[in-house]
């Protein structure tokens, strides 16, 4: 199909022939190709024998105006696969992904795409066309014939998780300029429905940021305007094969790159993944795979799931997705120690007395087979705690780069000693009165969790990592302590008082609500005298920044996008974090290890304060 352009006033000037891309073609100019633009209504266009539509351009300017559509039409058909530019606040943003051919061979390889894509006439599209502008939700007309150079699809679109959580977070990202703006979003479940039923479902959990709010309706119908719905059926391999089709309809043969949340059931995961590596995957860029933990029942499940994903995948297609590390909390750990002359140097046994990491939840577990199957252990422990731990713990990496950091974590958890059951506190919360426990969870299921982990390096030897985690408990906390050691032969020991364990200095890293960092050191009352006090060196997030703190799902999206993947575990990490636990989890299912009940609003099993004792920690209220 081409386009001839006719222009002329009183008599006729020139007539040009140019091939373009039905979809790509899109009839609005550049505002800076020409300060005097060209308006291009229906009654611009008529049609001419053969195929071909005649565009005219009368008035005054015509030299000016002829300019402006040339570079115009050759921006078009010369760049159209370019994504727009965005924001440069973030130092590894997704455009170096997107159009990186280095990065093709992530299951696909790049194929040579010519600039100039040409369908048959019968395949000509007016401008009035609803398959080249949509109405969004507020009446604004949008443009959907942009091809995309990313498109995202969610799999299972309907699930809590996706609706809450997973398409706030691609809208966030979209309304801050992180996506770009002709990006696809596809929605892929079993349920009958339509694409305007997934927009309207989704369209009431989109928010635009409080702390700026502009052109936030045109954002929102743009992006809605740009989300699909596929009904996968019950048979997953026709139903990817579906996801495709449309995917590859939109994207129009460009060079696109594709992101799959596969936010399903454990017992699908396997079957979805194995239809989506045969008959989804793009082959002109690279792909994407993000699941959902946890990540196995156990170490001989986790290791069977790992070798199914590796011979459908590549290991740097792989995200495993734990929200909780996409927290500020997480990533301050490696800035505040590597980027701190002050920090560094303290970092090990020598200066260091004991490490503590606590996640308390005063919510209960929600019913339902998930967690009672699966127990605090296999859902927190296993990936966000031990992760925690890492990336405290770790040497420094050559470099920021992912798999560099991986490296390091990975050194750190295969060197943590297997834990023990007299290091291990287990406790269930009461649903009522008496010892009656919560009729969701499974027998005994572990909603708490307290143990003393070490690390057998010469960094720390000797120093104990405790953990603190669980539901119902008096409030929500996530913070992690770092306690150092008493000053050798401290000359004002006399006026510090008789418990010295509340004189050692202290590193208070804490998440959301209060999120802040603090020091604890020790300083003189102001008076006569010589009166030493324990004060806090406070930095107060809410009262430093006056900004709105991004969702965690936000945070690890926009890595995945970038490629950056340190935040994600590696499969090497996870056989080593099952290792670790492999020992008390064969405990529990031999009954050899009591859970504790405790009281729903309380602060937990009682054994949890002599552990901390024993291995010579003060317990530190909430």
């Amino acid at each position: 199909m081409y386009v001839r352009v006719l222009v002329g006033m009183s008599m006729f000037f020139s007539s040009t022939s140019l091939p373009f891309s039905e979809p790509s073609f899109a009839f609005q100019r550049p505002p800076h190709l020409c300060s005097n633009p060209i308006t291009l209504g229906s009654n611009n266009f008529h049609s001419v024998t053969g195929g071909r539509l005649a565009l005219s351009v009368r008035g005054t300017g015509l030299c000016r105006k002829f300019r402006g559509l040339k570079l115009w039409i050759l921006q078009k058909l010369n760049f159209q696969f370019q994504p727009p530019v965005q924001p440069k606040n973030r130092h590894h943003h997704f455009k170096n992904n997107l159009d990186n051919p280095s990065l093709s061979n992530e299951k696909g390889s790049l194929s040579d795409s010519s600039s100039i894509l040409r369908v048959s006439d019968d395949k000509v599209t007016s401008m009035e066309s609803p398959s080249m502008l949509q109405t969004g939700l507020s009446g604004t007309l949008v443009d959907v014939t942009r091809k995309p150079s990313l498109c995202i699809a969610v799999i299972g679109a309907t699930g809590e998780l996706a609706r809450r959580k997973i398409f706030p977070a691609l809208f966030a990202l979209y309304y801050s300029g992180f996506l770009p703006e002709n990006v696809g979003i596809f929605g892929y479940s079993r349920k009958d429905m339509t694409d305007e039923d997934l927009r309207s479902i989704i369209a009431s959990t989109l928010t635009c940021r409080v702390d700026h709010q502009q052109n936030c309706e045109d954002k929102l119908d743009a992006f809605l305007s740009r989300t699909y719905y596929i009904n996968g059926g019950y048979d997953n391999k026709y139903g990817m094969s579906m996801l495709n089709a449309r995917m590859e309809q939109i994207e129009g043969g460009s060079r696109t790159n594709r992101i799959f949340y596969l936010s399903v059931p454990q017992e699908a995961l396997l079957d979805v993944a194995s239809c989506l590596a045969s008959s989804a995957q793009t082959q002109k860029g690279w792909n994407r795979i993000i699941f959902e933990k946890p990540f196995g029942f156990d170490a001989l499940s986790s290791h069977r799931m790992t070798q199914y994903l590796l011979s459908n995948f590549q290991e740097k297609q792989i995200y495993r997705i734990d929200h909780l590390l996409g927290r500020n909390l997480i990533e301050n750990l490696t800035v505040l120690r590597f980027s701190n002359l002050v920090f560094e140097p303290l970092w090990s046994r020598s200066y260091i007395h004991n490490v503590q990491v606590i996640l308390s939840e005063d919510l209960v577990v929600q019913p339902g087979r998930y967690f009672s199957g699966y127990g605090i252990i296999r859902d927190i422990v296993h990936s966000h705690v031990l992760q925690t731990i890492a990336l405290l713990a770790m040497e420094p990496p050559v470099s920021l780069d992912g798999e560099d950091i991986r490296n390091e974590k990975v050194k750190v958890l295969r060197s943590i000693r297997n834990l023990e059951p007299k290091d291990v506190i287990l406790g269930q919360y009461k649903a009522g009165g008496g010892n009656k426990v919560d009729a969701c969870l499974n027998g005994l299921t572990p909603t708490y969790f307290a143990s003393a982990l070490y690390i057998d390096n010469a960094r720390w030897d000797g120093v104990p990592f405790l953990i603190k985690t669980g539901f119902g408990l008096i409030k929500h906390q996530m913070e992690i302590r770092i306690q150092f050691r008493n000053v050798p032969g401290n000359v004002y020991h006399e006026c510090i008082g008789h418990n010295k364990d509340r004189a050692v200095n202290e590193l208070i890293l804490r998440d959301a609500p209060d999120e802040a960092i603090l020091v604890r050191v020790n300083n003189k009352v102001p008076g006569l005298g010589l009166q030493l006090d324990s004060s806090e060196l406070n930095l107060l997030y809410k009262d430093k920044y006056n900004i709105e703190v991004p969702d965690s799902y936000e945070h690890l999206l926009l890595d995945v996008i970038d490629g950056d993947n340190h935040l994600f575990m590696r499969s090497d990490e996870l056989e080593a974090a099952w290792n670790i636990l492999t020992p008390i989890l064969n405990e529990i299912d031999k009954d050899n290890i009591s859970v504790e009940l405790y009281e729903m609003g309380g602060r937990g099993p009682v054994g949890a304060y002599y552990l901390w004792a024993k291995h010579g920690v003060r317990w530190v209220e909430d």
